[in-house]
């Protein structure tokens, strides 16, 4: 890939030279944006509207063919070619091997740290998206609960899991902040912000949780990275 790939005919890069990120202020967009101004790595942000279907462009696709955001591409990969990237996780752990930051060296913890973000991954996006779906967008029309339910029990369980985690520590794997607290920030903020689901799932109980939380969002990269595509 070259700075000629299709992506720039609808977002041109102003700095070709930095890493370019595309991405919106969901969740999962946050992740890429807080974890580049955690880094400090130089980059240029590009919005990409899901409402307006922009996901879904050609553009778009030529860069991450799942057309969901975010993604980046880096003019500086691997050997020195660019590289094109999608899904939050792996763009964590890239950002985090490129940078040298907020992922261990130690093959022990690194595998633990990774193990917390395919947890998120696989349980946490899935069930609170489906929970706030159902709770809050157009699936809280449907007459049938159980549904609602479901996802509410699951999200409450993987909260339960989640404090037990940090009833010892300060970040989820330790003293130290890492890219496994990144996925998860913006996910626990918007259960109990933008799907308005704390109530439901009994979010008070979850002390632990909460303290993290403020912690997290009390960081000038995460009050950053959470507006970096907003406008």
């Amino acid at each position: 890939m070259s700075a000629t790939h299709p992506i720039f005919a609808c977002w041109p890069a102003q700095h070709p030279d930095r890493l370019q990120l595309f991405s919106a202020p969901t969740p999962n967009g946050v992740k890429a944006a807080i974890m580049l101004e955690e880094t400090g790595l130089p980059y240029e942000a590009h919005r990409i509207d899901i409402i307006a279907n922009e996901s879904h462009d050609p553009a778009f696709l030529a860069l991450n063919p799942n057309g969901k955001i975010p993604a980046i591409y880096d003019p500086d990969g691997p050997g020195g070619a660019p590289l094109a990237l999608w899904e939050s996780g792996a763009i964590l752990i890239y950002l985090a091997d490129k940078s040298g930051q907020l992922l261990a060296a130690d093959p022990a913890t690194r595998y633990e740290t990774i193990q917390w973000v395919m947890w998120q991954m696989g349980g946490i996006g899935p069930m609170f998206g489906q929970l706030g779906f159902f709770h809050k967008f157009a699936g809280r029309d449907y007459a049938d609960k159980r549904p609602r339910d479901r996802y509410a029990a699951e999200s409450a369980r993987l909260m339960g899991v989640l404090d037990a985690r940090l009833a010892d520590r300060l970040w989820v794997i330790g003293d130290d902040y890492s890219i496994a607290d990144i996925s998860l920030l913006g996910w626990v903020r918007n259960l109990i912000g933008f799907y308005e689901a704390a109530e439901i799932v009994g979010f008070d109980r979850f002390a632990h949780v909460q303290r993290w939380l403020d912690a997290g969002l009390a960081r000038p990269a995460v009050q950053r990275g959470l507006v970096v595509t907003a406008a």
